[in-house]
């Protein structure tokens, strides 16, 4: 069975690029790799725990790509069990385009960053916008973040990978900001 995220990112066309270019051969590897990565594992569990920002992909019916960011205090991306990921939505710019994207179209990517490390996690799914789960939405609140919950985002995940340390900026955090959530 080929690796998770193969199935969904390696289209006839990335195979055919891959091809073109010489890399058809790596990418043939990956889709064998093992593990399947359908499933986060413990290491992937406690980093998602630690993450204090990430962005999130959506696109509407007609295929029109959105990317936003999400930004927390560490933690405030939560692991509901092995499978599933939840967030708060507060209010924010008023557009509403991610929530909207997810109504018409489920699929899901959170592109997580760790500048400090050099690590990058993309997780695909299937997002689910909860309006009125009143333990959820305890569930994903942070109690020391005075905002109201609006909402929760509730992804389904089906693949993730890690990925390319090359040509990553090595960034260190400055000291935090007294007024920055992080």
């Amino acid at each position: 069975m080929p690796r998770a995220f193969t199935r969904l990112a390696f289209s006839t066309a990335v195979k055919a690029a891959q091809a073109r270019y010489g890399a058809r051969e790596h990418g043939a590897k990956l889709e064998r790799a093992e593990p399947s990565r359908e499933r986060l594992n413990d290491e992937l569990i406690a980093y998602i725990a630690q993450v204090d920002s990430f962005f999130i992909g959506t696109a509407n019916s007609e295929g029109w790509p959105h990317v936003q960011h999400r930004g927390g205090p560490a933690g405030f991306l939560k692991v509901l069990d092995d499978h599933t990921l939840s967030f708060a939505d507060y209010a924010g710019n008023k557009q509403y385009i991610t929530i909207g994207n997810l109504t018409e179209n489920d699929r899901i990517v959170l592109f997580l960053i760790d500048y400090e490390r050099g690590r990058r996690l993309k997780v695909w799914g299937h997002g689910v916008v909860i309006d009125n789960d009143a333990a959820l939405l305890d569930r994903v609140k942070d109690s020391n973040y005075p905002a109201k919950v609006e909402r929760a985002i509730r992804v389904d995940v089906i693949a993730w990978d890690l990925n390319c340390r090359q040509h990553f900026p090595k960034l260190v955090r400055a000291s935090k900001h007294p007024n920055s959530m992080a």
